[in-house]
């Protein structure tokens, strides 16, 4: 039990204060002003713990195998999606299918933003790491949590903003977000392909 909980300390400690000012935290913000708080928080539960259990899992032995920038270049393409997506109008025709079709499509984005952006990032690597030299289930435990609250701090702050400005201008600046990260994403995995 002792291991356990030290682990999950550690783990939880090295996450939070490696995802503080990640692209992780802005997506979480951007995801806040465009669906609901729940939707946005019970992605992240699943991306997250998703993404930290396969890191553990894997361990650091293996994190080499895994083709890591070509998943970094699939989520640039999807941002990018995402973006343009974001900037077409909303359309009348889908008014009757209202919060039911935002949780599934919202939930959907999510998830999969979040697990393909983060997947190869060093929080992955940190909890692979760590998923080798301690008790795994108090690295997952402790790493999923930790980058859970530093998402979450990101979440409250796109739910403030989403509250106080329009939704039109909402809808530019996270389209233009999802643009600018996508770019980036691909910037990053196509110099890292070339080397």
């Amino acid at each position: 039990m002792d291991a356990l909980l030290i682990a999950a300390g550690i783990a939880f400690g090295a996450v939070f204060v490696g995802e503080m000012g990640d692209k992780s935290q802005l997506m979480a913000l951007t995801f806040a002003t465009k669906y609901r708080m729940r939707t946005v928080v019970l992605g992240l539960v699943i991306a997250i713990g998703a993404l930290i259990g396969l890191s553990v899992g894997v361990g650091a032995a293996a994190g080499n195998l895994l083709p890591t920038d070509w998943i970094r270049l699939a989520a640039a393409v999807m941002f990018i999606g995402f973006g343009l997506w974001g900037l077409k109008p909303e359309s009348g025709d889908d008014e009757d299918e209202g919060p039911i079709k935002e949780r599934r499509t919202g939930l959907l984005t999510v998830v999969t933003a979040m697990f393909l952006a983060e997947f190869g990032d060093k929080t992955m690597i940190i909890a692979m790491g760590m998923g080798s030299s301690y008790q795994p289930w108090g690295v997952w435990i402790g790493g999923t949590a930790g980058m859970l609250a530093a998402d979450l701090l990101a979440v409250f702050a796109g739910a403030w903003v989403a509250k106080r400005i329009p939704e039109k201008v909402i809808r530019y600046v996270s389209s233009g977000l999802f643009l600018v990260i996508g770019v980036l994403l691909g910037i990053e995995a196509v110099t890292a392909l070339a080397d």
